[in-house]
């Protein structure tokens, strides 16, 4: 299947640059620092993933207008990521128009134009500033987990990218990631490129009943509130949806599931499929298991995945480093698990 030289182990800066509550200087400049990345390449990672949302760079109020202040930030993180021999995955993680965890009708993205004009000239003006960078590598993710009825809007939109960009260069390494949140059983639906520089990506949180278990974001796992351990049966389920229909499209195919390590196996079977057929190598952007979940069951779903990536070459980056509920280190940058970095660390 083959690798992506510099990219075989990493972690998010979620809660930075992205998923922040508002535009905080302060925030900015202390929650993650160079300290922080040292000791993420101290670790043994070799690459981050920057999660940015397009607010840090320009306002709604005046589109296609780029705040340098927001873009210093960018600018500091990857001559930390230099100094300390760390790559980059440069996500954008919110667009003008488009958020992954928006509600339905919210997104305007895929009907508007102008969204679409303002998301080109956006990775037009990142390319042109960060893409002639000979150091750290650099592989720009044009966009994060697509949510939508039918891939088609985001294939047509992603070539609509992929154009603009070529136009610009040829070398950029661009990354591309399925609907429904970077599952790996949409990447079949990806149109792929005829481009040796783009690269495929998804995201797992299999089973979600137990990965994202008391997740006080989501309402269906809300609501079903079970601890549940790994690996081990999906309990409760049926009599829930029973009561909370409206929740079964999504967790009824985790009724009567025994969760393991060959249950993971058939939910990442779509991707590797997929990049047997355009050989390309595997990344995963994202993975992880929610602070609520016990310890020891949290332990055995890292342990298994990692396998699983290892055997398949894949590259991947953990969600995420500091806090965010699935973080290696605590608000007061203390680490939770050495056991668990020692399992994500080679």
């Amino acid at each position: 299947m083959g690798s992506i030289d510099g990219f075989m182990q990493g972690v998010n800066l979620g809660g930075w640059l992205s998923q922040f509550n508002r535009l905080d200087h302060e925030h900015f400049g202390t929650f993650i620092t160079k300290r922080d990345i040292t000791r993420i390449s101290d670790w043994g990672f070799d690459h981050i993933r920057l999660p940015i949302d397009y607010r840090i760079i320009e306002d709604d109020e005046k589109p296609f207008a780029y705040r340098e202040s927001g873009l210093a930030y960018i600018d500091n993180c990857l001559a930390w990521c230099q100094e300390t021999s760390l790559n980059v995955v440069l996500d954008l993680h919110r667009a003008p128009g488009y958020s992954f965890d928006a509600s339905a009708g919210k997104n305007t993205l895929f009907t508007s134009n102008q969204a679409q004009l303002r998301l080109v000239a956006l990775w037009e003006a990142l390319i042109k500033r960060y893409a002639n960078r000979k150091e750290p590598k650099i592989i720009f993710e044009l966009l994060n987990e697509i949510v939508l009825p039918s891939s088609e809007p985001w294939n047509i939109l992603a070539h609509r990218l992929h154009r603009a960009i070529r136009a610009i260069t040829q070398e950029a390494m661009l990354m591309i990631g399925g609907n429904e949140w970077n599952s790996a059983g949409t990447m079949k639906e990806i149109d792929p490129f005829d481009d040796p520089n783009v690269l495929y990506t998804f995201h797992f949180y299999e089973p979600l009943p137990f990965t994202h278990q008391k997740a006080y974001w989501t309402d269906d796992i809300k609501y079903f509130d079970k601890e549940l351990t790994y690996p081990g049966p999906v309990t409760g389920l049926e009599t829930y949806l029973q009561q909370y229909p409206q929740y079964g499209k999504r967790l009824g195919r985790y009724i009567g599931q025994f969760m393991n390590e060959e249950e993971m196996r058939k939910d990442l079977e779509p991707a590797i499929q997929f990049a047997e057929k355009t050989r390309k190598p595997l990344y995963c952007g994202e993975f992880g298991v929610i602070d609520r979940a016990p310890k020891d069951s949290r332990i055995n779903w890292y342990r298994d995945i990692i396998r699983i990536f290892r055997e398949y070459e894949m590259g991947y980056a953990c969600w995420s480093y500091k806090n965010m509920d699935f973080g290696l280190v605590d608000s007061e940058s203390r680490v939770v698990d050495q056991e668990l970095l020692n399992i994500l660390c080679r």
